[in-house]
């Protein structure tokens, strides 16, 4: 269920930044959907792999290259989705640091009290 419904927060997250930044488009909510669910899964499968391989330079930027390395995921996922688009690099990273920080807002919501 927690999953779900951080899918659902996640895709949110994706339609209110496809309004803010001009950059970037959804066609619509069961788009955006497919982009959470893509995104999860290029960042669980892809993203660790590229992280290996480009270990020195991240190294040698003080892990500013992991910037790079999440615009790369976001522009992976663009091309595979037809609704889904972002019209350059710099959007990418834009949009990358954008969800970073309302997916960091919007998950603080599902955090249980312990």
């Amino acid at each position: 269920m927690k999953l779900i419904l951080r899918l659902l927060l996640n895709a949110i997250a994706v339609v209110i930044l496809s309004y803010v930044l001009p950059g970037v488009g959804v066609s619509s909510m069961f788009t955006a959907i497919i982009v959470a669910v893509v995104l999860s899964l290029l960042n669980f499968l892809v993203k660790p792999i590229l992280v290996i391989l480009t270990l020195p330079i991240t190294i040698l930027t003080l892990g500013l290259f992991l910037l790079v390395i999440n615009a790369i995921i976001i522009l992976l996922t663009a091309n595979l989705i037809d609704g889904f688009q972002v019209e350059s690099f710099w959007w990418a990273i834009i949009f990358s640091l954008l969800l970073s920080f309302l997916q960091a807002i919007l998950h603080s919501v599902l955090k249980e009290d312990q």
